[in-house]
């Protein structure tokens, strides 16, 4: 990974918290704190729980944002998907192969609260 973290600004700050977390949930992706309105995400059982995902409100200033989250299997690139629809999210598609990318990219996409392209993406053959 070559970023230390990223942000999204969001409209409505306790509806996208409920979003990431639910949407993230499959993918082993839990709330780690939050600090002066800002809510940071990451993985718990990593060697060191440090958020890389953070979300605050604001004026948005921009939509489109693409985001890609790692999953460890298909399955959890599904279960994303059902949850992040399951929360509001808006398909931008359905879990599947795209070879196009890589003979084993599997991955989903989904539209956020606000609009943002968010994606579960495995590169393993199962």
């Amino acid at each position: 990974m070559i970023i230390d973290h990223i942000g999204l600004i969001v409209s409505h700050y306790e509806n996208s918290k409920q979003f990431y977390l639910y949407a993230l949930k499959p993918l082993g992706i839990v709330l780690l704190m939050e600090v002066d309105g800002y809510a940071g995400f990451g993985r718990k059982d990593s060697a060191d729980p440090i958020p890389s995902f953070w979300i605050h409100q604001g004026e948005l200033l921009t939509k489109h944002s693409h985001i890609a989250f790692a999953a460890h299997s298909r399955d959890q690139v599904d279960q994303f998907y059902k949850e992040a629809i399951l929360m509001g999210g808006k398909d931008n598609g359905k879990p599947g192969l795209r070879p196009n990318y890589h003979p084993n990219y599997y991955g989903a996409f989904v539209l956020d609260l606000d609009g943002n392209n968010i994606e579960a993406a495995c590169h393993t053959s199962s």
